[in-house]
């Protein structure tokens, strides 16, 4: 399928992994719709897209926002007159422990990640079943495999959209309606930066692991093509993605292995 003029959607476009996928697409001659917090890093990521051979509009946008996330949503289709891929890629981390995290973190974790993402999909869904199909990818995450420690709500919210993603993909299929489940490892991104802590603060600084990840643009690549081949799940990290075949095949080894991962 090619995808030069298609209409895409992005959020979380304005660093690491959105960014990356949004010069991909540019390159190839799309027409782009930006979405993320911050404004002016949006504009520049823009700029980049128009150069690189793109269509682009921005529509800045906090997705703990839920009450407008309709109009947000209007507003990304009346840009090319409809969306032929939305990737749902804007997502927050957490680093915290259980008992020690205020619930108005989990709340918040829960309605980006979460809650956003499926407010979108309502929207656009009757209008892409109307234009005969779309994609809808999907950024989880393999802690959205198996429970990860100081994650628990950022994980409980990367299950979930597996859960009313692969729903949704099952109901509509007929409809030519594909969800691709985006599935990161460790990727070199600020996800750990912009992480929350208990009180909710940033976490403020890089994890190990993190930094030690594949490149956005190496992971850009892999989803890139497995969105346009419409796969119903993509896997981009590096050897931290076998505690994935580990949980699969042998939970009882998964889990104490988890115990023993380092969190600090």
């Amino acid at each position: 399928m090619s995808i030069k003029r298609k209409n895409i959607w992005i959020t979380g476009a304005s660093s690491g992994i959105g960014e990356a996928c949004a010069y991909r697409y540019a390159r190839q001659g799309t027409n782009l719709v930006l979405t993320a917090t911050r404004a002016d890093k949006l504009v520049e990521v823009r700029e980049e897209c128009i150069r690189l051979g793109a269509q682009c509009t921005i529509l800045p946008y906090d997705l703990t926002d839920l009450e407008h996330i309709d109009e947000l949503t209007d507003k990304a289709v009346a840009a090319f007159g409809k969306i032929d891929i939305v990737f749902l890629n804007a997502g927050i981390s957490q680093r915290s422990k259980i008992l020690e995290t205020d619930g108005l973190v989990d709340e918040k974790i829960m309605t980006v990640n979460f809650f956003a993402p499926v407010k979108i999909a309502k929207r656009l869904l009757p209008d892409m079943i109307e234009q005969q199909g779309g994609t809808i990818a999907v950024t989880s995450s393999i802690s959205g495999k198996f429970g990860f420690p100081l994650r628990s709500a950022y994980a409980s919210s990367k299950f979930a959209l597996y859960g009313f993603f692969e729903t949704l993909h099952a109901e509509y299929y007929d409809r030519n309606i594909r969800v691709v489940m985006v599935c990161p490892g460790r990727i070199k991104t600020n996800i750990s930066y912009n992480a929350l802590e208990a009180d909710g603060r940033k976490h403020a600084r890089m994890d190990e692991g993190q930094d030690n990840g594949i490149s956005a643009d190496k992971a850009a690549k892999k989803i890139v093509n497995a969105i346009e081949k419409r796969k119903p799940e993509v896997l981009v990290g590096g050897k931290e993605l076998l505690m994935v075949h580990i949980k699969r095949f042998f939970p009882g080894l998964a889990r104490k292995m988890v115990r023993k991962i380092k969190t600090t």
